[in-house]
Order: structure tokens, then C-alpha cells, then sequence
């Protein structure tokens, strides 16, 4: 059995800590919402120190706590969608046919959303197909079923598409 070499407690603190603004603007493209961009960063690091033994020294820690954000955010919100089904008992359905969910964009996050198409337009096929169909929700195997290919191959080419982006989205503040 290979032992892994973990971080001293200080070396891996203080580059959580170097990480905060970028965490921060990454949490509020997410969000939209300064309130729940601050509370998303909170449990990111509090997820991040509790799963410290897990982190793996030889690794990357900047893309490991901005992994843990994004799946943070994605849990969330799948939860908050599940919590927020109702059974709507009017006549016409008014309720399940009134639009309630408003998004407020600023030109920053708007800006932020064309570049981020742009990008991913911008990839290969048998890169972007993949990106695109886990993007909206597919699971791996359902993509490898679709496009013929094994588990695998969906998962590399979804991480090189991330990594791909990541060093598009440098000048955001995001690497």
C-alpha cells in the first residue's frame, strides 16, 4: 500500500488563505449574490480543512478548493431545486405557470457568461460535445453511452476541457 506524503498543517493553511480572492470572485460567478458568494466560500473552506487528510500533497490545491466550490455550488443547488417542488392545487396552475426566478446580471457577470460561451465554442468537438452535455446535467456514463465512448475517455476529455477553460479564464483571476 503507497503512503501519501501530506501538507504540514501552516504550509497548507496559508495557501488557502493566498486562494480567498480568487475563491471569492469565483464563488460570486457563481452566485451572482455577494450574501450567498461569502457563505459559499465559507463552506468551501470549511470543507476544505475538514477533507485536509485527503488532499494529496503532490497534487494541485488551487484546482482541488475550486473543484470543491464548484461541486459545493452544484449540490446546493440541486438541493435547493428538490426542496422548492411544490404541488400547485389551482385550477390553472398558476403557480407552476408563473415565472418567480429572476436573475440579476450585471454587466461584469454578463460579460463574464459570453467570454465563458465564447471559450467553449471555441473547443473542439470531441471536446466540447462531452464539456457541453455534463455542463447540462448528463452523468458520465449517459455521455458515453451517446457518443460511443468508453467512461474514461468522457472524463479525461471533460477534465482537459476544464483545464483548457482554466487557462483561458487566467485573466479573470481564476488560475
Amino acid at each position: 500500500m503507497q503512503k501519501t506524503r501530506t501538507m504540514k498543517n501552516n504550509d497548507y493553511n496559508t495557501q488557502l488563505i493566498d486562494l480567498q480572492g480568487r475563491l471569492e470572485k469565483f464563488a460570486l460567478s457563481l452566485t451572482a449574490n455577494r450574501e450567498e458568494a461569502l457563505d459559499l466560500l465559507q463552506e468551501t473552506y470549511l470543507k476544505a480543512l475538514q477533507n485536509k487528510r485527503l488532499f494529496q500533497e503532490s497534487t494541485n490545491l488551487k484546482a482541488w478548493v475550486f473543484t470543491i466550490m464548484k461541486n459545493t455550488f452544484i449540490n446546493n443547488y440541486r438541493k435547493s431545486v428538490r426542496r422548492k417542488v411544490s404541488n400547485d392545487q389551482t385550477d390553472n396552475k398558476y403557480f407552476i405557470n408563473s415565472s418567480t426566478f429572476h436573475v440579476i446580471e450585471t454587466p461584469d457577470s454578463k460579460m463574464f457568461h459570453e467570454e465563458m460561451h465564447k471559450y467553449v465554442d471555441g473547443l473542439d468537438d470531441h471536446f466540447k460535445i462531452p464539456f457541453k452535455m455534463h455542463t447540462e446535467g448528463y452523468k458520465y456514463h449517459e455521455i458515453a453511452d451517446e457518443l460511443d465512448l468508453k467512461i474514461g475517455t468522457v472524463k479525461s476529455r471533460i477534465f482537459l476541457s476544464r483545464q483548457k477553460l482554466m487557462d483561458q479564464l487566467d485573466g479573470y483571476g481564476y488560475k
